[in-house]
């Protein structure tokens, strides 16, 4: 982790891989595996049997787990973003 802090229920944001730039909570941390759920990010679905608390059954959808090393804190990303830029925000420097 590198000098970054993260705990359960802290603001994240994703920073690389299929959900870069999607924001949420952090629900649990795996240590040992090194992984976070974070919520409303990397939702997949898994079929339940039927049982006396979901008689129906059916698909249910939940979220998947992230390396750690793939999330910072939101506020430390909204920082190093003002500080670096866009990178559309350069490119249209560079053309002017």
């Amino acid at each position: 982790m590198a000098g970054q802090t993260i705990k359960k229920e802290m603001a994240v944001t994703v920073i690389s891989g299929a959900h870069r730039g999607k924001t949420g909570k952090i629900l649990t941390i795996n240590r040992e595996k090194q992984t976070v759920l974070v919520e409303g990010v990397n939702r997949g679905k898994h079929a339940v049997r039927r049982s006396q608390s979901r008689p129906q059954g059916g698909l249910v959808e939940s979220e998947r787990p992230i390396h750690i090393s793939n999330v910072m804190s939101t506020e430390k990303w909204e920082a190093r973003r003002a500080k670096h830029g866009t990178v559309a925000a350069k490119v249209d420097e560079v053309k002017n």
